[in-house]
């Protein structure tokens, strides 16, 4: 994947996410396209703690990572920049923690591209202490998404996005991988240390194969808070969210609800009632907040297939549709059978006796209102 050049606006948008924390509120008020040269200028020179910060980070060092690293930075305009991911801007930041806002930016490795990756994206995700039973759900779910076929002959191919965690994200990952289909790795720290390293194999093949993907610049280490401002981005890039495994109060819940919150699907998989680890899935279920999905074909059907909206149909005018309010009033006042005074009409509609005069002039104009002999009106129906 080539990546765009560097130029100064490229570079002080960078700088600027590199210094915001993720989910943070400076993301309600992001710059304007052409405008984040002259945000990072005015926030050097600010005297807060962010502008400390600002101060203390060189941005020549910032791209020489980059270029280390052979990652690139994907902003707003950027044709691989995920248009579906702005929907996070609509997210009631009350609701997850005071965190939200689209991220100024995305850091990004390996060989897929992100918009393209994600026109048709589905998110595996779960408990990190995951059962086999769980694990083992992941990966025939991820790997049946990931390639064509299943129960109904879908040709339809999904990336599977998930956080490369332990347990359910990496099992995902790794169904993924083995179909040879598409996987997203969302990381919550930069992407210059592949986190956990317990999964750094799997991870590295991502790398290869698929795409490392984060809001934090390099050599940020992931944090509490970082972890729960990932997860809205893990299901901003999707279009729907599948919970495996979850205990009550599992961090995967965290992306459930971010998906609730822009009107994305959440899917969950149903566990033994016995299993800690399904409570989050079940209550889910029960509370009506997610469909119970059983496979990757509940999932496709769930979702519904990919597909490029088709033009619509024309749809026959009416003679009413090129009336004002006021005319369109006099009209419905006229009785279906018999006349009326101007008067009475007039009372029936609820406009002035001079309003109502016109109108019954345009009307009769446009043949649909006839004057009759003893003063009154009626409607006049066209053929």
């Amino acid at each position: 994947m080539s990546r765009t050049p560097w130029d100064e606006e490229r570079v002080a948008r960078a700088a600027l996410a590199a210094v915001h924390d993720p989910g943070g509120p400076e993301l309600d008020d992001p710059p304007e396209a052409g405008g984040a040269s002259q945000r990072w200028a005015e926030l050097r020179s600010a005297d807060t703690a962010l502008g400390r910060r600002a101060r203390a980070l060189d941005p020549g060092r910032l791209v020489s990572q980059c270029e280390e690293l052979g990652a690139r930075f994907i902003m707003p305009g950027d044709p691989e920049w995920p248009t579906k991911l702005e929907a996070v801007a609509g997210c009631d930041r009350s609701l997850h923690q005071g965190l939200g806002g689209v991220p100024l930016g995305l850091w990004a490795r390996g060989p897929l591209g992100l918009a393209e990756a994600c026109d048709a994206a589905v998110a595996v995700v779960g408990a990190r202490a995951a059962t086999s039973y769980g694990q083992d759900v992941a990966i025939e779910m991820a790997h049946d998404l990931a390639r064509p076929g299943g129960r109904r002959g879908s040709q339809q191919c999904w990336t599977v996005v998930s956080g490369g965690a332990y347990g359910i994200d990496v099992a995902a990952h790794r169904g993924a991988l083995t179909a040879g289909g598409r996987t997203i790795c969302v990381q919550a720290g930069g992407l210059d240390e592949l986190y956990p390293r317990g999964n750094g194999a799997v991870l590295a093949r991502i790398l290869e194969e698929g795409l490392l993907v984060s809001e934090s610049a390099p050599g940020r280490r992931p944090t509490r808070p970082g972890f729960l401002a990932r997860n809205r981005v893990i299901a901003g890039l999707t279009d729907g969210v599948v919970i495996v495994e979850a205990a009550a109060r599992s961090g995967a819940l965290s992306t459930a609800n971010w998906a609730g919150d822009m009107y994305r699907e959440v899917l969950a998989v149903p566990g033994p009632v016995t299993s800690s680890r399904s409570v989050g899935p079940h209550d889910l279920i029960r509370n009506r907040r997610a469909e119970l999905v059983r496979d990757a074909d509940d999932v496709r059907e769930a979702l519904g297939p990919i597909q490029p909206e088709l033009p619509r149909e024309p749809v026959p005018e009416h003679p009413t549709d090129a009336l004002g309010p006021e005319t369109l009033r006099v009209h419905e006042a006229l009785p279906a059978c018999g006349a009326l005074g101007v008067d009475e009409l007039s009372r029936a509609a609820l406009v002035s006796l001079t309003d109502c005069l016109l109108a019954l002039q345009e009307l009769e104009d446009r043949g649909m209102a006839s004057y009759g002999a003893d003063g009154r009106w009626s409607v006049r129906l066209r053929r």
